[in-house]
């Protein structure tokens, strides 16, 4: 049988396949994991501005309590808050009801321990193990020991407050647009952001339950340009659905991701003594850029798989605090548990206004090097990744590229999608490439 929880929590469309009767079962198994080891009895619940969180909050929040474990709602807001609050408000663990950057029909639900980190796999497997029947008879107590529910009126201002609390100074005089994505962060993006003194230009901040990641967020920024060029903005910051991730733009409207933001961070802290054994972490996906860029800077990288749970669990090991993704999932261990858009925006901000230098010239640190990625929708990840046929024809490719480029093809960890990448210095060879391997990926 396939796990349920994926590489980042429960996912599906809702009302499909995560149904309110799942989300149900999912809090009931939840809160009794987390709270039977760790107590106190209280779980922190938010979620995302998509139209299926106030079904999908109200069944989980209703299993939750039926086990005799309290709810405290935080309503919409960005999945790094819930990791901070789970510690900040001293509970047993958070639950966040997101998608992240996904279309509104999808949804999901994730569940962070005590100490703010996501639940490990043993965890998980245990939450599941209930939820699909095992010996262990849950509670569901009655009358005074039925679980309840108490709204958290100040958790945008304590998370708020947390944020400003990791950077020094101001960002007066920086003239900045935000990019909301109709999503969690389209209130305290552009609050935290003036509260430091910016000029704020939000867009894409009116959710409406079906525009969450509608033609814009970090992973279709063209707007976010336009409008960074339009109004004579320094910059530009993108985030996704939950506010995880960030993608910023400089004052041309050049795109600057992932990749060039650790640069950029890593070096600085470096150059603070901030960036212990001169370590960061990346995974695959990472440009052959950003590694030059790192060696002519004296910074060793190691490499994970794809997902920020691998990044996480390499800086854990390796005792480096700092690591992320080129899709903009940057963790900094020195302030939070988890990748943190709001939070990258204000460490890369910080640095724009420290050392006076663009973010033009900042990002100019790194090459980006050619980069072809193309998203092939299959029906089944795990016989096309299996396939001799697919492995044959990527090892034909390698040697066509005959060590000027890498080629990686990888399933996403969330969709029903096989992600072919290729990467070198020759354009056109990289894109007959990549097309011959997503005309086999289709053909499995």
């Amino acid at each position: 049988m396939t796990r349920l929880f994926g590489t980042d929590g429960v996912r599906g469309i809702a009302n499909k396949d995560l149904t309110p009767e799942l989300a149900y079962k999912l809090g009931r198994a939840g809160a009794y994991v987390l709270a039977k080891d760790h107590g106190p009895e209280r779980l922190v619940v938010g979620r995302d501005t998509r139209v299926s969180g106030d079904m999908l909050e109200a069944a989980l929040s209703a299993g939750i309590c039926s086990t005799g474990v309290d709810v405290l709602s935080v309503g919409v807001i960005p999945t790094p808050a819930i990791a901070f609050l789970t510690k900040e408000l001293n509970v047993a663990g958070g639950v966040v009801i997101s998608a992240s950057h996904n279309p509104v029909e999808d949804n999901g639900i994730k569940f962070f321990g005590p100490s703010g980190y996501k639940l490990t796999d043993d965890k998980e497997d245990q939450i599941e193990k209930l939820l699909l029947g095992s010996d262990v008879e849950l509670p569901s107590p009655v009358g005074a020991g039925v679980g309840r529910m108490q709204r958290v009126a100040d958790a945008d201002d304590r998370y708020i407050a947390f944020l400003k609390g990791t950077i020094p100074g101001d960002f007066n005089g920086l003239k900045i647009v935000v990019d909301c994505a109709n999503g969690a962060a389209y209130r305290v993006a552009p609050r935290v952001l003036e509260e430091l003194g910016a000029e704020v230009i939000s867009i894409f901040n009116t959710p409406d339950g079906v525009n969450i990641n509608a033609g814009c967020g970090s992973t279709q920024p063209e707007n976010l340009r336009d409008a960074v060029v339009q109004y004579g903005a320094d910059l530009g910051l993108a985030h996704d659905g939950d506010a995880d991730r960030l993608i910023a733009v400089d004052h041309r409207g050049n795109l600057v991701d992932g990749d060039q933001i650790m640069v950029i961070c890593s070096r600085h802290l470096k150059a603070q003594n901030r960036l212990p054994n001169n370590t960061v972490v990346v995974t695959v996906m990472s440009n052959l850029g950003l590694h030059l860029a790192m060696r002519e800077a004296d910074i060793e990288v190691l490499q994970t798989n794809v997902g920020d749970r691998y990044v996480l669990e390499e800086l854990l090991h390796s005792g480096a605090v700092f690591g992320g993704e080129q899709s903009g999932h940057i963790l900094f261990l020195e302030h939070s548990t988890t990748g943190d858009g709001l939070l990258t925006a204000l460490q890369l901000l910080a640095v724009v206004k420290s050392t006076g230098r663009s973010l033009a010239e900042l990002a100019g640190q790194m090459e980006r090097l050619p980069q072809i990625l193309k998203n092939v929708q299959v029906a089944d990840k795990h016989q096309v990744m299996t396939s001799p046929v697919l492995e044959r024809n990527i090892a034909e490719m390698e040697k066509r590229l005959a060590g000027q480029g890498r080629i990686l093809v990888r399933p996403s960890g969330t969709e029903s999608l096989v992600r072919v990448m290729a990467e070198g210095r020759d354009m056109e060879q990289l894109r007959d490439v990549v097309d011959e391997l997503v005309n086999v990926v289709k053909g499995l």
